[in-house]
Parts: C-alpha cells; structure tokens; sequence
C-alpha cells in the first residue's frame, strides 16, 4: 500500500511538472521603468553632478590618503576610480564587479570627484593649489566636529535610486582602500523627481523653498558664477565646493508661530515668496517700509543677509536633507548637507556667509558643525581620467 502510494504521489508530480515549467518560461518580464535606466553623461569638460538636475538620493564621502601616498599612487587610483565612474554612471558593471546586476539601473547616477588641500601636498603639488582651497576661516557660528570636518579627497555619489547609489558607493570605496581610508561618509535625500518635477524648488526639513535665487545651468551668470575659465589652467572647466553639515535645531522651530518663521526667512513659507512680493522668483524690495517705518523685510532676515547684487557673485546651492533619526531623549538629529558650488570661495562663498554669520535670524536654529573645501576638477575625455590635467 505504501509503494502505491509512493508511485501515485510520484504520477501526480509529473503530471504538474510540466505546466509548472510551461508558466515559468512563458511568463513576461516586467516592462522597463524609464527612471531607472536614465543615464546622465560621463565625459565632457565639466564633471557631471554640478549642472546635473539635483538626484533625489546623494552620499558625500571624504577620504584622507593613507601615509606615504605619493603622486604615482594618486594618479593610480584617479585612474581606477575614474574607471569605476564611467562605467558605474552609464549602467555597466566595474571590473570585477561581483554583482553586476545593480549596476544596471543607473537611475541618473553621477560620480563628482573634488581634492582637498591634504591631497595637493601629498601629490607634491602644492604651488598648483589655489589658494582658497583651504579651511575657511573661523565664523562665531561654528561648533565643528572634526568627524565632521576636512578631508584629502572627495566622492559626490548621486542618484534617483538608493540601490544604484549604494552599489556605486561601495564599488569605488573597494578601490579607494589601498590608497586612503574614509574619514566620514554624509547622507542625504530630496524629493524624488516621481514625487516632484525636478523644475520646482525643493523644500528643506524647516520647510522652506531653498534654493530660489540658484543661478540657472547654462545661462550666462550660471558659467560666470560657477565654471573656472581663468586662474590655474589646469582648473579650467571645474569649480570649487564648500560642504557644510548644519545641524537644525527642528523643535525650537516648531515651537516658532508662523510670523516669526516667515519674519526669520524674509519670505512666505507657504509660496517662497519674498514679503514685498506675490510669487516665488519676485525680486525682495528692500527698501519697502511697514506702517510703522520698519522695514518688511528685517535687515537681519536670511535672504537680505544672504542676498548678492551681481548674479555671477552668486553660488550654486545645492542642497540635502539629512535625518540620522531620534536622540534618546526623542529630539531629531537632522539638519542640511550644504554643497555650494563657485568658480572662487574666497570672492563668493566666504562674504556671504561673514555676513550671515554676524547677523542672521536664522542663525538661531540652526548650527554649522562640519566643514569641508574642495578643488573640483574638470571633466575628461573618453579615453582620460578625472586629474589627468593636474596630476598627469
């Protein structure tokens, strides 16, 4: 009886194994997403990730060389590293990648790489240094923390994919460990462009429109404002970053009513728009007076604190959120990952921010606690590796 039985169960597997296999091999592969594929170009004579339309998902890696890294050992892994980028970014896998099958779906991945002032004397370059790439000088506002702070040499990773991001991530630091060891790694996030059209202004974790007066890729003051086309010849095409981490003090803030926030910022929260104005892009009167003969917009609010005349004496913001989840005592460590990008930090980044330094309303919420300045160079040519004009 138990031998029938054996054989009938055994009958009755045959009979499903084939249907079983026939609705396997026929079924359908799901359609492809178009955001996924989505490829940003590699070579060129900027790097990619600055004109870029900013990716929902971005990871700031700052690494310092390891003791006795020269300049042949910097060129090696710039050449390996740059290998990693250009066929990471355009959806095929790095050499030796034992998972190819992330590298597929770029999701508009970008790889930017920037040095930092430990790099050019490492190098033995250091008269080829500009001079603003440098700490920045102290501002009363800072409370930084060195884990925060510095670094030799920079990986910007973006894209619209937290699962592409991660894998690039990991791909180039394999490659960057025999020549240096990662010093912090910053994560940060926006508003995807399946939730937002990446034309709209994004909004900060305070839930302010931030980056209205941004000058806009490929206009006239945007190359003025941004790209090098004097100074060190091997830095023409490139830019500089400033990356600060700033801590938001999130419910103080809450605690804040409206009047007081919009008062702070010098616009409406609600539309971005200035407090003499109706729309978002409204250029701010600061000349308007109140009923009373103050001004509408304080001469201590952000934006007037902020505010530059000369639209190429502007900076590029652009920023991410951060969210490293609650403190014990239940308060959010979150804040801003502060990238700006200019063709010169000493004639464009560091005015602005003396000024809101010595006198920002802001400056009550919120806390610079990491900061870092680096040479961005420029792109190169599909058969050339980003640094080749410095270091080749």
């Amino acid at each position: 009886m138990l031998t029938g039985g054996a054989a009938a169960a055994a009958g009755a597997l045959v009979a499903y194994a084939p249907q079983q296999a026939i609705s396997t091999t026929t079924s359908k592969a799901a359609p492809p997403v178009a955001g996924g594929s989505a490829v940003e170009p590699f070579h060129g004579v900027h790097q990619a990730g600055i004109a870029t339309a900013p990716q929902a998902h971005a990871v700031f890696v700052g690494l310092d060389l390891l003791p006795g890294t020269g300049r042949e050992a910097v060129v090696r892994m710039m050449g390996l590293l740059t290998d990693d980028a250009r066929r990471l970014t355009q959806g095929r896998p790095a050499l030796a990648d034992t998972e190819p099958e992330l590298a597929a779906l770029p999701a508009r991945l970008t790889v930017t790489f920037g040095f930092g002032p430990g790099l050019f004397a490492a190098a033995g370059v250091e008269d080829r240094r500009p001079e603003s790439i440098a700490p920045l000088p102290g501002f009363v506002i800072d409370k930084l923390e060195k884990r925060w702070t510095g670094a030799d040499l920079l990986l910007q990773i973006c894209a619209d994919d937290p699962v592409a991001l991660a894998h690039a991530l990991r791909m180039t630091v394999k490659d960057a460990r025999s020549f240096a060891r990662i010093r912090w790694t910053q994560r940060g996030f926006r508003r995807s462009p399946h939730t937002q059209s990446p034309a709209t202004t994004q909004r900060n974790l305070m839930g302010q429109l931030d980056g209205t007066v941004n000058p806009q890729p490929g206009s006239a003051d945007f190359d003025r404002a941004v790209w090098i086309d004097d100074g060190p010849p091997w830095l023409r095409g490139g830019t500089t970053l400033v990356l600060r981490r700033i801590r938001l003090k999130l419910e103080t803030w809450d605690a804040a009513d409206r009047v007081a926030k919009e008062f702070t910022i010098g616009r409406r929260l609600d539309t971005g728009a200035p407090l003499t104005g109706q729309a978002e892009h409204d250029e701010p009167d600061f000349d308007r007076l109140n009923a009373v003969g103050f001004p509408v917009i304080s001469e201590y609010a952000h934006i007037r604190r902020a505010h530059v005349t000369d639209p190429g004496m502007r900076i590029l913001r652009r920023v991410y959120n951060y969210d490293e989840g609650l403190a014990p005592e239940g308060h959010a460590d979150s804040g801003l990952l502060f990238a700006s990008y200019q063709a010169d930090v000493n004639r464009q980044f560091v005015p602005i921010q003396k000024r809101l330094a010595e006198a920002d309303l802001l400056n009550e919420w919120t806390t610079p606690i990491g900061s870092a300045v680096f040479a961005i160079p420029p792109g190169c040519s599909p058969d050339g590796w980003i640094g080749e004009t410095l270091l080749a």
